[in-house]
């Protein structure tokens, strides 16, 4: 399976022995499809773009966290594990057809898991076990990417692989072969994007106001992202957090048809941003674990979706976890225009 590939990968890579590296990775299936964020427009409905959501069911557009308490406030998660009400956001993808009508790209579950749609979600302590990391803290936040970025950023946290139609064993850590924008042809096994969260605090902040400054990405260790919480953090956050990272895996298969594709072969994907390049997808995360739960988990370096620490539910429990959506529109048929797209032109 994919994930049993991709541990070996970066346990060859770094040239850890096997079993060294631990990563939880576990399905998130889809809570709602929605017009609401509570960390970048709090309080608005609509928000500007549409986010497909994952876990607790206390989601909301305000989500203050000096009042909402995501553990109490939910009665059920979308997650494998159900100490997990923390919720976990990203952008949704598009396919703009020949005749310029869109339709909402859906998305399968992750290998080896079994979800409605939604995220597979990944927490990696040091992969060598020789720093501890400290767990979020009630009301802690943060956001990777940026729904108005044109072009390029800077080493990329953010990425994007055409999936070949039976698992990839190579690395997820927005590496080669991924790439920063949309892939450009039929992929036969769909579309995956990732989002690699920082894993260095400050160790004060539980967020800052545009929800990055407060964390940081290690100084050194892997380039671009030290998946696994590997590298230095810098002096002015020094505290070491889990990694977390969200694969999204979008089934473009069902779009492989060039009678739908535009003439000229250009790729027709475009992101809820009204970002047809790629570079605006973005993932939020709001903590919500029960109690100190997440710290045992990372203590006893919990791997894969099995956890002595952590109480689990079925996947068919998890998949009844839903809601429905506040900002009533179309999101699941074909549409003249993707919601939100006159805020964002």
């Amino acid at each position: 399976m994919q994930w049993k590939a991709l541990a070996l990968f970066l346990l060859m890579e770094r040239g850890y022995s096997q079993g060294a590296m631990p990563m939880m990775r576990f399905s998130c299936s889809q809570l709602v499809v929605d017009r609401l964020d509570p960390l970048v427009t709090p309080g608005s409905i609509p928000s500007p773009h549409l986010h497909q959501i994952v876990g607790g069911n206390s989601f909301n557009a305000s989500m203050d966290p000096a009042t909402h308490d995501l553990p109490s406030q939910s009665t059920c998660t979308s997650c494998t594990f159900s100490e997990d009400f923390s919720n976990y956001w990203t952008a949704v993808l598009y396919f703009r057809a020949r005749n310029g009508t869109y339709r909402r790209v859906p998305q399968f579950a992750s290998e080896g898991l079994r979800a409605d749609g939604g995220i597979t979600v990944y927490y990696i302590p040091t992969p060598d076990g020789s720093s501890p990391v400290t767990a979020f803290k009630p009301g802690f936040r943060m956001l990777v990417g940026d729904a108005a970025l044109t072009g390029p950023g800077d080493a990329p946290k953010v990425c994007h692989r055409c999936m070949p139609r039976t698992g990839d064993n190579t690395n997820i850590n927005c590496g080669a072969p991924d790439s920063q924008t949309l892939p450009s042809g039929f992929c036969d096994g769909g579309i995956r994007s990732v989002i690699t969260f920082p894993t260095c605090w400050d160790g004060k902040n539980t967020d800052s106001p545009d929800h990055k400054t407060h964390v940081a990405y290690p100084s050194s260790g892997a380039p671009g992202t030290g998946v696994g919480a590997s590298g230095v953090c810098p002096q002015s956050h020094p505290v070491k957090i889990p990694q977390v990272m969200l694969e999204v895996m979008w089934d473009t298969r069902i779009f492989n048809d060039k009678n739908l594709w535009p003439e000229d072969g250009s790729q027709p994907f475009v992101w809820s941003t009204n970002d047809k390049n790629g570079y605006s997808q973005h993932g939020d995360y709001v903590f919500g674990w029960e109690g100190d739960s997440l710290q045992r988990a990372m203590d006893a370096r919990c791997n894969g979706a099995v956890c002595s620490q952590l109480k689990t539910q079925s996947s068919e429990e998890a998949m009844k976890c839903t809601k429905a959506p506040v900002v009533k529109e179309e999101i699941d048929g074909w549409v003249t225009s993707i919601p939100g797209q006159e805020m964002s032109a």
